[in-house]
């Protein structure tokens, strides 16, 4: 096994991983911002506001890469858009074990959507490997009380788009190859302000009093938090098949756990690392069988 080798086809790997570990964390910000009066399209719009202020530069100066793409940066801007403010809205108001439940259908809209936009096949091994992963998320996820992982009220239905976009947006971005990280990734930017301004007007929701250090922990949090998170989960996507990055993605489901452990009173219980440990076992063979491709 050559190590020299796989070192660099395995950044992609610990890139989602990266990305996957900050998702399973972030709603511990939101609630603090919204616990500061700042709801989650505000603090959609400010955060990411902030960091398409800070790099909307980057569409000027690769502004060569944008002909003959524009209607696919359309589609992940939109998508991208409506992903992350719907899942926000969503983990924010609604209860949270179901909301992570139906987002984390992704991988099979994942799987469906590469299925038919890239032609993406699963050869067996795939399949199997797929199949501990998702089965690892249900087994962490389950709980009888919260019933069948099917939408019930606005939240849910928030949770399962927020997933199929996800998807989608990852499709769009593995799709474009020949675009930059950097331009995908502001694309993605300005769709999520402009769904959050969106959401804004049609709810009515009236600008909201806080404090300027709230404001200001909003835009770190666009700066140091989601403008990374989006850069590299797009390096890590545009790098592999969907169906692996959507297996690694799901280690979102264990950072949030072990963060949910740490920074409140939830225990975690044994399925909980069961699942957690299925999901793990997955991404590690993704990641091998990823690492011994031939490049």
């Amino acid at each position: 096994m050559n190590t020299a080798k796989q070192a660099p086809r395995l950044l992609p790997v610990f890139s989602l991983l990266f990305t996957a570990t900050l998702w399973g964390i972030v709603w511990y910000p939101l609630r603090l911002l919204q616990g500061q009066g700042l709801a989650g399209p505000w603090s959609a719009l400010i955060s990411y506001g902030a960091a398409l202020l800070v790099c909307s530069w980057i569409l000027v100066r690769n502004r060569q890469q944008l002909p003959g793409n524009y209607r696919s940066l359309l589609f992940l801007s939109v998508a991208a858009g409506w992903t992350n403010v719907a899942f926000i809205i969503a983990v924010l108001d609604g209860t949270v074990v179901r909301v992570l439940l139906l987002f984390y259908l992704s991988p099979f809209w994942a799987v469906c959507l590469g299925w038919v936009m890239l032609g993406e096949r699963l050869d067996g091994k795939s399949i199997l490997v797929f199949g501990i992963a998702v089965l690892g998320a249900m087994v962490m996820l389950w709980d009888e009380r919260i019933g069948l992982p099917w939408p019930r009220d606005g939240s849910d239905w928030l949770a399962v788009s927020a997933g199929f976009a996800f998807a989608l947006s990852n499709v769009y971005v593995r799709k474009m190859q020949a675009v930059g990280i950097w331009v995908k990734s502001v694309s993605s930017w300005v769709g999520v302000v402009v769904v959050a301004i969106a959401w804004i007007v049609v709810t009515g929701a009236g600008t909201p009093v806080v404090s300027p250090e709230t404001l200001l922990y909003a835009v770190l949090l666009g700066l140091c938090g989601f403008l990374v998170m989006t850069v590299t989960v797009q390096y890590g996507v545009t790098r592999m098949p969907i169906h692996r990055s959507a297996i690694i993605l799901l280690f979102e489901l264990v950072a949030g756990a072990l963060s949910a452990m740490w920074l409140t009173d939830e225990v975690v219980l044994s399925r909980e690392w069961a699942g957690g440990g299925m999901i793990i076992i997955a991404a590690v063979i993704a990641a091998r069988i990823h690492a011994n491709e031939s490049p």
